[in-house]
C-alpha cells in the first residue's frame, strides 16, 4: 500500500503535525491511545462523557476509511492491580452510546486474549483493551510493555492530550516502533494548533487572562507568554500577593507572603516586553470564608482587617471586559473569584460573558486547566468559547514552553 501523508504546518509557526487526515487505513488497524479517565458515579456509570465524545471524529475517520481501531486508555490510579473498580468494562456502555457502534472489550491489555481479539479484529470494527495502569509497566515507560502492544496494529496513533506530558509507554515510548505509521488524532492535533495559535500565530491583541490562588503555580507560564502576549488580566486568590506587594492593604486575603518580590519582577519582566498588566481595582469581601458570610464591596487596595477579598468588585469587571472585548486572542486559566460559591461568581460569570462576547465578535478563545474548564462547563459557556482544552496538565506544560513527551514521540 501507498502511504498518503500529511504535514500541517502550524501559521507562524516551525511546528509540523503528521495527522491521520490523509493516510488512508483501509484494511489497516489503528491502535488509538484515547484519554478515557472519565468520571463515575458510586455505581460506576460515566457521569460526564466529554473526553469520549472528544475521540469521536478520530474513531470516525479510521472506520470510514475501512479499518478498525484498537482503543488504549488508563483510567483511575489502580497502581499496577487488577481492580473490579477501575475496570474499563464498566464503562463500555456509555462508549458504545457516545461511538454509535459496537465495542468488543479485551479483558486484558496483555497476553493471549489481547494478541487474539486484536489479530481477529475486521475492518469497521472497535475494540477496547482493558486498563493499562493494571500494569506498573506502563507508567513506568517500560519498552518492552510498549512493543508488546504495538504489535497488535498497523498504526500507532495519539488522541489522547490530556496525558501527552507523561512518559509513559502507550504515550510516549511506544511510537518508536511505528517509525513512519505514527500520528496524532484529530483531538490532539485540534489542542495543539489551539496553544500554537496563543503562542506564535495568533491574531493581536493577544490576552491572557491568569486567575486561581497562587502566583507560584503560574509563575512559569507568566514568562514563557510573556513575549507572545499584549495584555494579561491577573485576578482570583492570586491578585492579592500582587496587591500587597505594591502596597496594599488586604486584610484576610489569601497571600503568598515570600512571592511579593516574585510579583514585582513580573510586573518589570511586563513593563520590559510592552505587555499590559490589569489588576483588580475591587473586590467583593467578607468577613469569612462561607457564601453565607457578610460581603460587601470594597477598594482592593484598602481591605479591612477580618475581611477577605471573594471576588471581582463591579469596577474590576468593567475594566476586564473592556480589556477583552479589544482582544483578538484570548486565553483563560484560573477563576477570578470563589465561583463555587453562588455569592461570590459574579466575576467569573462576568468574566465569561466577556470572552463568549468576544468570540462571537470573532476572537479566539481558548480555554484551559481544571477549575476554568469546570466553570465553563457548570455554566453553560463551553459552546460560547473557541476552544476548550481537554487536558489540564498537559496543556499547562504547554504553556510552560515545555515539550510534552506524547508530541515528541509523534514528531521526532
Amino acid at each position: 500500500m501507498r502511504f498518503n501523508l500529511k504535514f500541517v504546518k502550524l501559521k507562524n509557526s516551525d511546528f509540523f503535525m503528521k495527522t491521520i487526515k490523509d493516510f488512508d487505513f483501509k484494511d489497516k488497524k489503528a491502535l488509538v491511545r484515547v484519554d478515557f479517565n472519565v468520571p463515575q458515579s458510586a455505581d460506576l456509570k460515566v457521569t460526564d462523557n466529554t473526553r469520549i465524545q472528544a475521540v469521536k471524529p478520530t474513531v470516525d475517520k479510521i472506520l470510514n476509511d475501512g479499518g478498525s481501531v484498537i482503543l488504549m486508555t488508563h483510567l483511575g490510579r489502580p497502581k499496577g492491580k487488577v481492580s473490579e473498580e477501575f475496570s474499563l468494562k464498566n464503562i463500555v456502555p456509555e462508549i458504545e452510546k457516545v461511538l454509535g457502534s459496537e465495542v468488543k472489550f479485551c479483558p486484558d491489555c496483555m497476553g493471549e486474549d489481547a494478541l487474539n481479539m486484536t489479530g481477529n479484529l475486521k475492518p469497521g470494527e472497535i475494540l477496547l483493551l482493558e486498563n493499562l495502569r493494571f500494569y506498573n509497566e506502563e507508567e513506568a515507560g517500560d519498552k518492552d510493555f510498549a512493543e508488546k502492544l504495538s504489535k497488535y496494529a498497523d498504526a500507532y496513533v495519539n488522541d489522547a492530550f490530556g496525558t501527552a506530558h507523561r512518559e509513559h509507554a502507550s504515550t510516549a515510548v511506544i511510537a518508536q516502533f511505528f517509525p513512519s505509521t505514527k500520528f496524532f488524532g484529530l483531538l490532539m492535533a485540534k489542542e495543539l494548533e489551539a496553544i500554537d495559535k496563543v503562542l506564535k500565530s495568533g491574531e493581536k491583541p493577544v490576552t491572557a487572562i491568569l486567575g486561581g490562588s497562587k502566583v507560584s503555580t503560574k509563575i512559569t507560564i507568566i514568562e514563557n507568554i510573556l513575549p507572545a502576549i499584549d495584555n494579561l488580566i491577573i485576578g482570583g486568590g492570586m491578585a492579592f500577593t500582587f496587591i500587597k506587594a505594591l502596597g496594599g492593604q488586604i486584610g484576610n486575603s489569601l497571600l503568598e507572603e515570600d512571592k511579593q518580590s516574585l510579583a514585582l519582577e513580573i510586573l518589570e519582566k511586563a513593563k520590559a516586553q510592552n505587555v499590559k498588566v490589569y489588576l483588580p481595582v475591587d473586590t467583593i469581601i467578607a468577613d469569612e470564608f462561607n457564601n453565607d458570610a457578610d460581603r460587601r464591596e470594597a477598594d482592593i487596595y484598602d481591605i479591612p482587617e477580618g475581611w477577605m477579598g471573594m471576588d471581582a468588585g463591579p469596577k474590576s469587571r468593567d475594566l476586564f471586559n473592556d480589556v477583552i472585548l479589544n482582544s483578538r486572542t484570548i486565553l483563560w486559566n484560573g477563576p477570578i473569584g470563589v465561583f463555587e460559591m453562588p455569592n461570590f461568581s459574579a466575576g467569573t460569570v462576568a468574566l465569561g460573558d466577556s470572552i463568549a462576547e468576544a468570540t462571537k465578535l470573532g476572537a479566539f478563545s481558548l480555554v484551559g486547566g481544571g477549575d476554568s474548564v469546570a466553570f465553563v462547563k457548570q455554566f453553560g459557556y463551553d459552546d460560547k468559547v473557541s476552544y476548550v482544552s481537554t487536558g489540564g496538565g498537559a496543556m499547562l506544560e504547554s504553556l510552560e514552553g515545555m515539550e510534552l513527551p506524547g508530541v515528541a514521540a509523534i514528531n521526532n
